[in-house]
């Protein structure tokens, strides 16, 4: 059966071995581009993405992980709307964005703006995942079956590569989102993605309040 698609982007849905071809909206995918690593910098990334501890929240208390997490789902049911899917996938964004040096709201606005939090997003350079993969990093600094669709391995490649194009960037953001989606010098992706983490996923940073004793 073939369908035609008329938008821009779509989406490889793989389930029971079978594949569709369904519309993508309202994302902007992109895809980095390959340049040879030298071999210092594959070796980092491979340990990177081999890595399999056993993810895990990085808050000081379970209350501010419980929180975190509850503020989050919520603002993701709508997009989400499998309760244990959508737990997953925030639990995993955290660990995995931790893990990486990255703040995990900033992902969360990536993941947005990149594929529209829908796993099987592909897009219409090959870019797949929550987090829009290329498949060439695989072949790269990974293993022959590694699957760009599974959450975690998106996620770990994903902010792996959004830290190794920090570093080459100096921290700097803009340029560092540019090369992650192959856009690097223009302002629209950069400018997406931060709208998208600070009005819908970044929370209100705690007012410190000083307390003075009376004498």
């Amino acid at each position: 059966m073939q369908l035609k698609v008329n938008n821009l982007y779509t989406l490889l849905a793989i389930f029971s071995g079978m594949a569709i071809l369904a519309c993508a909206e309202n994302v902007y995918a992109g895809g980095q581009v390959y340049k040879p690593l030298s071999a210092s910098v594959r070796a980092v990334l491979q340990r990177s993405v081999s890595d399999q501890a056993a993810p895990k929240l990085a808050f000081a208390t379970q209350y501010e992980a419980d929180s975190w997490l509850s503020k989050m789902s919520r603002r993701l049911a709508k997009r989400v709307p499998d309760t244990d899917e959508r737990m997953d996938l925030l639990k995993t964004v955290h660990y995995e964005a931790t893990r990486a040096g990255l703040d995990p709201e900033l992902v969360l606005g990536l993941i947005e703006v990149e594929s529209g939090f829908k796993k099987y997003a592909v897009s219409r350079v090959g870019a797949r995942g929550y987090m829009q993969v290329m498949p060439f990093w695989v072949k790269e600094i990974g293993t022959s079956e590694q699957n760009l669709f599974h959450l975690r391995i998106n996620l770990r490649y994903g902010c792996t590569i959004l830290r190794h194009y920090l570093d080459i960037e100096k921290g700097d953001l803009f340029r560092a989102l540019g090369r992650y989606n192959g856009s690097l010098g223009k302002p629209q992706y950069p400018n997406l993605v931060r709208a998208a983490w600070h009005n819908h996923w970044a929370l209100p940073q705690p007012t410190v309040t000083k307390f003075i004793a009376a004498n």
